[in-house]
């Protein structure tokens, strides 16, 4: 078998894998009580990284460049991408959660990649005279990278806005910046509550202002507590559901691992886009332009540097930052595809409109 047939089969059985692993998730989802379920969802994206990682490798032992030149190249650099970073998350956080986000995009792109771009675009092309630079791999895969990174920690935001229902909760675990640890009381001082879960047992202390604070100690000894904000204030808030202990849980450990994640993604963006403008200058004689894909990237480094410095220096946590990373998954999105879809600027190469 040539590698040009290899890197065929190759993205075919990537989609077939990750749609089944996404199929494995989201029935471990429904049904808890099936416990190899996520075992199998982690194998299954463990082959489909490999699976990505050999088509790229015959892609580059075939094309004799660093496969990063066309939009099809870049899409399965991106899955790739996303894999891993599932990988890291859910060893981080040992939550099923992880996949039921992770892999229905993964097998999104490539499922884009492999069946809807047409097959010309699907090949591999001689670089055009811009891209024959070392810098194509030290730009463009930190990018990448740095792309994927973002969009793993912005859709288990968007998985805690599921689990929490949209209520705004106060999270108090590792993951918090300055003022992350201030506990709320009325006006009269009254302590809220506070459920401290002993194994299975749940037993209230404290005083009533409306508030219910629970705590918890994971595997590892150390405490977490989150705080779901009064509910009896308001007719309005008074009909929203309590949240149980597991999905504050879950709610604490999707913030918590979203934050880490985005926190590793933002200086890999940082660092991508000062070597695109190193770049930029090296080819175009100026290290920014103006260009609609420069332009995004700025637009997304602001929108996560907003999201870091609301979480460190604001305390922000729960609700405020995640929507604030759930926007920038859509910018993120604008600024990979969406400029390229446009065929504008210096950065068309993988347009096919």
């Amino acid at each position: 078998m040539d590698l040009v047939s290899l890197q065929n089969s190759l993205d075919n059985i990537s989609f077939a894998v990750l749609l089944v692993t996404m199929l494995l998730y989201w029935v471990g989802a429904a049904f808890k009580n099936i416990p190899y379920l996520p075992t199998l969802g982690g194998t299954g994206m463990i082959i489909a990284n490999l699976c990505i990682a050999a088509l790229l490798g015959a892609r580059w032992l075939s094309a004799g460049y660093f496969p990063l030149s066309n939009l099809y190249e870049s899409l399965f650099f991106l899955a790739w991408g996303i894999t891993a970073m599932h990988l890291v998350a859910e060893k981080m956080s040992a939550s099923r959660w992880v996949g039921v986000v992770t892999s229905p995009v993964a097998m999104g792109i490539t499922a884009f990649a492999a069946l809807s771009l047409p097959s010309d675009m699907q090949q591999a092309e001689p670089l055009v005279p811009a891209l024959k630079s070392n810098w194509l791999m030290m730009h463009v895969s930190v990018m990448m990278l740095s792309y994927a990174t973002l969009m793993v920690g912005s859709l288990l935001a968007i998985a805690f806005l599921v689990v929490t229902r949209g209520q705004n909760v106060e999270l108090r675990g590792s993951s918090v910046g300055t003022g992350g640890f201030r506990r709320k009381q009325d006006s009269t001082g009254t302590a809220s509550y506070q459920l401290k879960r002993n194994q299975d047992n749940l037993q209230p202390q404290g005083g009533d202002n409306g508030a219910m604070a629970m705590s918890w100690q994971d595997t590892s000894g150390s405490t977490s507590t989150a705080v779901l904000d009064a509910v009896t204030s308001t007719p309005e808030l008074a009909s929203l559901p309590t949240l149980s202990p597991q999905r504050l849980n879950l709610a604490d450990t999707l913030d918590n691992i979203s934050y880490r994640i985005i926190g590793l993604g933002f200086p890999l963006l940082t660092i991508g886009i000062i070597a695109g403008a190193v770049w930029a200058n090296e080819a175009w004689g100026s290290y920014w332009s103006w260009d609609p894909k420069e332009t995004w990237a700025l637009i997304t480094w602001l929108v996560f540097a907003a999201y870091l410095h609301a979480r460190i220096t604001r305390g922000w946590q729960g609700r405020r930052p995640a929507i604030l990373a759930a926007t920038g998954f859509v910018v993120v999105w604008i600024c990979y595809l969406g400029v390229n879809l446009l065929g504008k600027g210096l950065h068309s190469y993988g347009w096919f409109f």
